[in-house]
């Protein structure tokens, strides 16, 4: 196999859907920071564990890689704009969005569908990226539409598909 160029590759890496979180937590003075990643998956489920990963430029990196706990939001298909918002660079991600601090104090916002607190396990770093591995320690599932990533695009439009009913002997 050929070495594919950067491109090609990310194209086909975008075939496989994907739902789109916000990731938050605070600098060590306090300041909330986030970022929207759609690279969150989970890992084990005893213990409980989930994996995502940031760009080594990104201007989060070193906070995230730091920081004490995050707090995973699983958007809905109603933030696609707090999806934007996130992945905008140069700006104040939380100006004039409506937050609070969680239990932990931690930003965390309405609307998603889960989230997940997490402390950091481990993290490497493996090519232009750094892998965070959480163990999760409180989460919630609040339920509705998932927003989705795929194709370099955000579907808010979900139909279930059915799949088709079988019927088969078996002998």
């Amino acid at each position: 196999m050929t070495k594919a160029p950067s491109t090609d590759f990310r194209r086909a890496l975008a075939q496989f859907a994907t739902g789109v979180t916000v990731i938050t937590t605070r600098t060590p003075e306090g300041t909330p920071v986030g970022v929207t990643v759609n690279s969150f998956n989970s890992v084990s489920l005893d213990p409980p564990l989930v994996v995502w990963s940031l760009a080594l430029a990104a201007s989060t990196h070193p906070v995230f890689r730091d920081c004490a706990r995050y707090l995973v939001h699983v958007l809905s298909a109603g933030q696609l704009e707090v999806a934007r918002r996130f992945a905008q660079r140069g700006v104040d991600r939380f100006a004039g969005l409506a937050w609070h601090a969680n239990a932990a104090g931690l930003p965390a916002f309405d609307g998603c569908v889960a989230r997940f607190e997490c402390a950091p396990r481990n993290h490497l770093v493996e090519g232009d990226h750094l892998v965070l591995i959480g163990a999760v320690q409180r989460f919630e599932t609040l339920g509705g539409a998932p927003l989705i990533f795929h194709d370099g695009r955000y579907i808010t439009d979900l139909r279930e598909a059915l799949l088709p009913k079988i019927l088969r002997d078996v002998r």
